[in-house]
């Protein structure tokens, strides 16, 4: 496993994304623009938080049209652009995020996460798309999410991670909290892979944490789902359980939700290389233990009623 996960955790709104800012405090609509989709942009739709919905429920479908489409801040996301690790520090861009068309999207559309390098720091891009508000704890957290074994282009061996997670807003909080799926295809910090790690965060530094470990190629459409509730938290593949952890290993307070695509470390030159990890949706529901077939059935809820985001979880 890693030494601490984050050397420094500084973020930054895309440039883009502050007029959705100012959109929220306007209370007024707009239009989103194309940038960065593999779509047209579509109507103008209102970029307010959904009010309505089930209540501790968070459910997005990533219906949106680009990194400067103003309902992707309105609805509580931001794509991360500042320094620090991990990784490749300071590599972090906006250029990799896309909501693209995709037939084996249960909803059609997928945020993908697009990483690149070709061996060196200066041509390495990284990305990672995170939630706002800071308000989500014990509950259920679920993502259908698709994992590469392979690079969509160039040559294969990158150490790279595609994470699902949530974590404490700071390294250095006392009661830090971090629940990860991380997937290696090509392993990492001397393992060798394909490995799918499952680690529950105690302290970030000096690293304490316990973890389990499936060695297995992964590649294609997954639903990870954690739970975390009565003191454990279980990490489910598929609706197969993998790894289960208590004691002091189990959140402690109040974290934001993250994916990422990253690379451990520059291995090797030879050429530029691409790597892709795709959201098709994420779903969360405040102090409730929701089996996976469950979070599958209120999934297909939102789905069968035209709904593409709610949020009704409640705000510090």
């Amino acid at each position: 496993m890693s030494p601490s996960r984050r050397t420094s955790r500084r973020r930054a709104w895309t440039a883009l994304a502050l007029p959705a800012l100012l959109c929220v405090l306007a209370a007024c609509s707009a239009a989103p623009s194309a940038g960065g989709g593999d779509d047209a942009a579509g109507p103008a739709r209102d970029a307010s938080p959904t009010p309505t919905g089930p209540p501790g429920t968070l459910f997005d479908d990533f219906d949106y049209t680009g990194a400067d489409d103003p309902s992707l801040g309105a609805h509580g996301w931001e794509v991360r652009t500042g320094g620090g690790g991990p990784g490749i520090k300071d590599t972090w861009s906006s250029d990799g995020v896309a909501f693209a068309s995709d037939p084996a999207a249960e909803g059609g559309k997928v945020l993908r996460l697009r990483s690149s390098t070709d061996g060196t720091a200066r041509g390495t891009t990284q990305v990672e798309v995170q939630t706002t508000s800071r308000n989500f704890f014990t509950g259920t957290f679920a993502a259908r999410v698709h994992l590469s074994d392979e690079p969509v282009s160039g040559r294969d061996g990158d150490h790279v991670v595609q994470t699902f997670f949530p974590i404490s807003p700071a390294d250095s909080s006392e009661n830090y909290s971090e629940l990860d799926f991380e997937y290696l295809p090509n392993g990492g910090w001397g393992s060798v892979g394909p490995q799918l790690d499952n680690v529950s965060w105690y302290k970030a530094d000096p690293p304490d944490r316990v973890h389990g470990t499936l060695k297995r190629r992964l590649g294609g459409w997954h639903t990870m789902v954690i739970t975390a509730m009565d003191g454990k938290v279980v990490y489910s593949l598929d609706g197969k359980e993998l790894f289960t952890s208590s004691g002091k290993y189990v959140p402690r307070e109040r974290m934001d939700i993250h994916f990422s695509n990253w690379f451990i470390d520059l291995p090797f030159t030879g050429g530029p290389r691409t790597w892709d990890m795709k959201v098709d949706w994420v779903y969360h529901k405040a102090d409730e233990a929701v089996s996976p077939a469950d979070v599958q059935k209120a999934v297909d809820g939102f789905r069968g009623a035209g709904t593409t985001h709610v949020d009704t979880v409640p705000k510090p």
